[in-house]
């Protein structure tokens, strides 16, 4: 197996991981005011909505591209460390699924 196909298989798995945390997130958040979030995974997409608020993420080997309702977008990269990575460093992936989904159920 080549290094770029260990590579991309684990950026697979690290991708069903950030939409498993934004599952269980979204629920933790949803919980007080009985709220409920869509969560859908797709092979290059993830797409969380509740309401009127939404957060699309689309990957592309480690690249992620994230774009939000209100017209907010940016590129992060998925680190085989299971972080995530911008311009402004390195957060661990359910720091920032916990974010997003607080975010996203207020």
């Amino acid at each position: 197996m080549a290094v770029t196909d260990h590579s991309e298989q684990l950026y697979v798995e690290l991708w069903v991981s950030l939409a498993s945390l934004l599952r269980s997130y979204t629920a933790a958040h949803g919980l007080k005011g009985n709220r409920q979030a869509t969560v859908e995974l797709g092979e290059e997409q993830i797409t969380v909505r509740h309401g009127d608020k939404w957060m699309d993420l689309k990957r592309s080997g480690a690249e992620v591209h994230w774009q939000r309702e209100d017209g907010q977008s940016g590129m992060l990269e998925l680190t085989e460390a299971g972080q995530l990575k911008s311009a402004a460093g390195e957060e661990e992936m359910d720091l920032a699924a916990e974010s997003w989904a607080r975010e996203l159920m207020q």
